[in-house]
């Protein structure tokens, strides 16, 4: 009985893993309140917003065209983190290789931001509002390069239509934050009010980390003070579904995939509009852009505005120092209450132990702990009913086909022996938002990313090479059935031995850190179990 109520409890543990997988990564935060541009400003922003339209990409030919454009003359620059190429055209990062992570597919550095035959991500900036304003289509010029042990400053420079723009990039040596200052001034002879945009741009094509077993979010996101957190999915913004934050006083847009992501982070509390487009349907090029004005320039006079931008890992920690709700990125969901708490213990193991296999075993036992008492009752309540087992068998014998009187008997036998089928469900359940927030944890958090345990598993958010795991995993279920009485039906019986190399194989497409929790949990299960069954037998 425990082995069947065990599987099932798997069973729609799984299923509602899928089917949450795939709704949390297809769907948005829909708000209380959406807030809407005017027709008319809609369409004077959108009269001057720059887009990769003008470049007539109608074909895969034209991000040959569009790389090699952008890559004629680039500046390179790298930090203790990260490895930026700037494209002289618009001043714009054009690459963006992380130093601290590594490609999966070919053990080189993962490349986040880049612009190749196959691939679109990259962060622009400009002005628009008034014809030949400096953009991110304009030629740039390098003024300067200073380099020091704490950080780098790379400046642009750019004069078109009498208004000079220059752009400076300031980075930490290790930090993926980047303070970006962009200087307005106005050498013509009549004042402007122009607006200044921050926009990523990518094509929607998976990130290497993805996987076709386990879905994770790939996609668009915003945040507002006001509206909170929202993510956006690209096949939203292609079918015109997307339903977002329009206008904000503060708050962010960023670009998501799994274990990393981009932002753009104006840093003064003014009125902005953020837009999300589609930029080219047949490439599926999308972008998502934040805009705020300037205010007047008048001739002779400048305005400075500085922002952030976020490239690398979804470092929750770092993130939420650097704006807040940008650490929301990290998206678990409505277990977001469970799960964060969940991480912050693993950090705080993980600050022990130096090691996130370890940190997971021991967070396993702790889990164990906490619900030793439910799970004690559960394992009291099934070993009663495997003590009563023969007594079943033999109503079911004496009852033969005569449904209606066994379980009339199976309910009398119950209440003789005081015992409740139901009682070893119900800690099961109470164990699943906590199963399936640690599930998100493991899943989602970056630090796992290449963390090795111990000899064979180097990397505990990869499977395991070996299938070593899956298969411990699958011993560890055919001992918990032999800890249980069969079941009276030979079919169902031999149902359950198949049950573990089900459930075992897909543990071979799981990351081994989750895997490494399943199988501790059902070692330590069967422990318990064993105790409690030989207490329960002894009375």
């Amino acid at each position: 009985m425990d082995i069947r109520r065990t599987l099932i409890w798997i069973i729609f543990s799984c299923s509602i893993l899928v089917l949450w997988n795939n709704w949390q990564s297809e769907n948005y935060t829909k708000t209380n309140k959406e807030i809407f541009l005017s027709e008319q400003d809609n369409n004077n922003l959108q009269k001057h917003v720059p887009s990769l339209k003008d470049s007539k990409k109608e074909t895969v030919k034209s991000y040959i065209y569009l790389a090699k454009k952008l890559m004629d003359d680039t500046v390179i620059v790298e930090t203790n983190v990260f490895k930026l190429t700037f494209s002289k055209t618009g001043a714009q990062l054009i690459k963006a290789e992380l130093l601290k992570y590594t490609d999966k597919n070919d053990n080189k550095h993962t490349v986040l931001l880049d612009i190749n035959d196959n691939f679109l991500y990259t962060i622009q900036s400009g002005l628009l509002g008034a014809e030949n304003i400096p953009n991110h289509n304009n030629k740039f010029d390098l003024v300067s390069k200073k380099i020091s042990d704490q950080d780098i400053e790379i400046s642009f420079f750019c004069e078109s239509g009498g208004i000079v723009l220059t752009k400076t990039f300031i980075l930490n040596m290790n930090s993926y934050a980047i303070k970006v200052k962009h200087k307005i001034t106005n050498k013509s002879d009549v004042s402007i009010n122009p607006y200044l945009y921050l926009q990523i741009l990518r094509d929607n094509s998976d990130p290497t980390d993805s996987s076709s077993f386990y879905k994770t979010f790939n996609g668009i996101a915003l945040y507002s003070e006001k509206e909170k957190f929202q993510k956006i999915s690209f096949k939203d913004v292609s079918n015109n579904k997307a339903k977002y934050i329009k206008k904000s006083e503060n708050g962010w847009v960023a670009m998501v995939q799994h274990y990393f992501a981009t932002a753009c982070i104006p840093s003064t509390d003014s009125i902005r509009t953020n837009e999300i487009v589609e930029l080219d349907s047949d490439n599926k090029i999308f972008a998502v852009r934040t805009i705020e004005s300037l205010g007047q320039i008048e001739p002779g006079n400048f305005h400075e505005n500085s922002s952030f931008l976020w490239i690398g890992p979804q470092d929750q920690k770092k993130m939420s120092e650097l704006s807040k709700g940008l650490d929301l990125v990290v998206d678990y969901g409505i277990f977001t209450i469970i799960a964060k708490p969940l991480f912050n213990l693993m950090n705080l193991i993980f600050s022990l132990t130096k090691n996130w296999g370890w940190t997971i075993v021991f967070l396993t036992v702790f889990i164990k702990i906490v619900f030793f008492p439910l799970a004690s009752k559960s394992y009291r309540s099934m070993a009663r009913l495997k003590k009563i087992s023969p007594r079943i068998q033999l109503i079911k014998e004496q009852c033969g086909n005569d449904t209606k009187r066994f379980n009339s008997s199976i309910i009398d036998l119950y209440r003789q022996e005081k015992i409740n089928p139901l009682g070893g469900c119900l800690p099961m359940v109470i164990q699943i938002p906590v199963f399936i927030s640690l599930y998100w944890v493991l899943l989602s958090s970056v630090e796992m990313r290449g963390a090795p345990w111990i000899f064979w598993i180097k990397d505990l958010s990869a499977t395991d090479p070996f299938m070593i795991l899956p298969i411990i995993m699958m011993l560890t279920m055919v001992v918990q059935i032999k800890l249980n009485p069969s079941p009276p039906d030979p079919v169902q019986a031999k149902v359950m031995m198949i049950m573990p190399l089900v459930f075992g194989g897909m543990m071979f497409f799981f990351p081994s850190g989750l895997v490494l929790y399943w199988c501790v949990n059902n070692i330590l299960s069967i422990i318990q179990q064993w105790f409690i069954t030989r207490e329960t037998h002894k009375l």
